[in-house]
């Protein structure tokens, strides 16, 4: 299948779990894909998982707004314009709401938040000059269901869907789409990582109703069972095509029925 054949793209995130498969995915359907992140030796690894070639790497920070502008300024030159930027790109960072610092509160939006802003801003008249604009965000379940811990990542994800119903609107007439991914359950570089920005003194029954009700393959470090990357890159692939073209304005949950 090559339904994104003639599809420009470009991914943040790329160097890990949900931006890497995603970035695969997109490939193996005969897109053009950039994919970026801030951890070099992390897009070292995404390039050596694909067999297809031709992959373009960026280091580039999210947060950092003259790097995003050098960055999405590269990308459009290197592609010759943009059809589809993802911005799976993100940081969970946990503790107790009453002990997080203000400095972790201001380092989760700039990454999650204006980081998914920053890209977006400088996409967007590349994508207007595109046949097929689309942005896909990547919010959480978090951002509609309480997760404990995590004030900071769940107030930026409800502000990425509403930021991302705000572009759905304001550039319906240009033939803009826009749409959410809202994962859960679903091993990524965060989820791997979790028994490290867990706070010491967790309760762990108040996690009970985050874990998903069908059968999954793959477990995270504090063994909750979880779906592998691919479910979602699927998703975004179908989004990214012509397959999504009356999809936008709205969030998309992947998480095995765990909030049913």
């Amino acid at each position: 299948m090559e339904r994104l054949r003639d599809r420009r793209i470009l991914v943040t995130g790329a160097g890990s779990g949900i931006g890497r498969a995603t970035t695969l995915r997109l490939m193996e359907e005969g897109a053009q894909v950039i994919g970026t992140d801030v951890a070099e030796e992390g897009l070292i690894e995404t390039q050596k998982a694909t067999s297809l070639g031709g992959l373009t790497t960026y280091v580039m920070d999210v947060a950092d707004e003259e790097s995003v502008a050098f960055g999405v300024r590269s990308a459009v030159n290197a592609l010759g314009g943009l059809d589809v930027v993802v911005n799976a790109a993100g940081i969970l960072l946990a503790s107790h709401t009453h002990e997080t610092p203000l400095e972790l509160w201001n380092r989760v939006l700039a990454v999650n938040l204006t980081g998914t802003f920053l890209v977006t801003r400088a996409a967007l008249p590349a994508l207007l000059e595109s046949e097929h604009g689309v942005v896909v965000n990547f919010s959480s379940t978090s951002a509609s269901f309480a997760h404990p811990y995590m004030a900071a990542y769940c107030a930026s994800k409800g502000g990425i869907q509403a930021f991302t119903h705000s572009l759905a609107l304001e550039y319906s007439k240009q033939g803009l789409r826009a749409v959410s991914i809202a994962p859960g359950s679903v091993k990524s570089g965060i989820t791997d990582s979790a028994a490290s920005w867990l706070p010491q003194d967790i309760d762990f029954t108040l996690f009970g109703r985050l874990l998903p009700i069908l059968p999954t393959d793959h477990t995270t470090e504090v063994g909750n069972p979880v779906a592998g990357p691919e479910t979602v890159a699927g998703v975004v692939a179908m989004l990214a095509s012509d397959d999504g073209k009356f999809i936008t304005g709205t969030e998309i949950r992947i998480d095995g029925g765990t909030h049913t």
